[in-house]
């Protein structure tokens, strides 16, 4: 019996490769597509994105090979970019271990003039050999998304004021907040908005499934870099997030988004 649902797994995550090859997918499609739970397919999707044969997106997935091809319009790289444009010279940066955060960290690797502070794998490596000064959070480390978490890396925040906090998003709801897995990362993610003097969520697709069971509560006029249609920001705007467009990279939206004069690490 279990060989033969080992046989029945291995089958799956190929098939879920090969679904994969056309375009992005999210999980509540691939889910019904198999007839199995969203937390199989969510395991399904870290344990192939582990081995290098998928690329986990916001609330889905996408092969490898099709994400090289270059992002389509709107999609995660236009939104680390209209994010990168929010960053000032002399600032602290946060970034959280979020998915497409790695982006942004990205598009920051040529700055001198600013310091980052994560607690995301993803981006210490995309930084590692990079001209920004790096501050790494402590932490235990949580699979798969490659996060530090947990007593030591709340210290460790409650130690910094940094001018903005990147936070990445699966899952979003106006009213809610951010989709989470689990409820440490909940908690996490609102010492982040906490924490910091201003808080933006990256979003390619702002009416994300929501599928997890935990939420993470952001302050009001958080701001959200986001693509999506008309209807999905507006439905934010209305709840009193502050909403950028990927089309917006010149300045920075809304008041007051952040103290002259820079962040301070306690």
């Amino acid at each position: 019996m279990a060989g033969r649902e080992r046989t029945s797994t291995r089958n799956r995550r190929r098939r879920l490769v090969e679904l994969l090859g056309d375009d992005a997918t999210s999980v509540r499609e691939l889910a019904a597509e198999f007839g199995v739970s969203l937390s199989t397919i969510r395991r399904d999707l870290a344990v192939l994105a582990d081995r290098g044969r998928i690329t986990r997106t916001y609330g889905g997935a996408v092969d490898p090979r099709r994400a090289e091809r270059g992002g389509a319009p709107g999609g995660p790289d236009a939104v680390a970019a209209a994010a990168a444009g929010l960053v000032r010279g002399g600032e602290v940066v946060l970034l959280d271990a979020g998915p497409g955060v790695d982006r942004l960290a990205r598009e920051l690797r040529d700055r001198t003039d600013i310091t980052v502070v994560t607690n995301g794998l993803p981006t210490l490596f995309e930084l590692a050999d990079a001209s920004v000064d790096v501050v790494v959070l402590g932490g235990t480390l949580r699979r798969p998304h490659a996060a530090l978490e947990g007593t030591r890396t709340e210290q460790a925040l409650r130690r910094i004021s940094p001018d903005l906090a990147f936070l990445g998003a699966e899952g979003l709801d106006p009213a809610r907040g951010i989709n989470c897995p689990h409820p440490e990362q909940a908690a996490l993610k609102e010492l982040m908005a906490e924490c910091a003097r201003a808080t933006w969520v990256l979003t390619d697709h702002a009416g994300a499934d929501a599928s997890f069971p935990y939420w993470a509560t952001v302050p009001p006029g958080t701001g959200l870099v986001a693509a999506g249609d008309e209807e999905e920001l507006a439905a934010f705007a209305e709840a009193h997030w502050t909403v950028r467009g990927t089309g917006d990279r010149d300045r920075r939206a809304g008041e007051g988004s952040a103290a002259e004069g820079g962040g301070r690490l306690r």
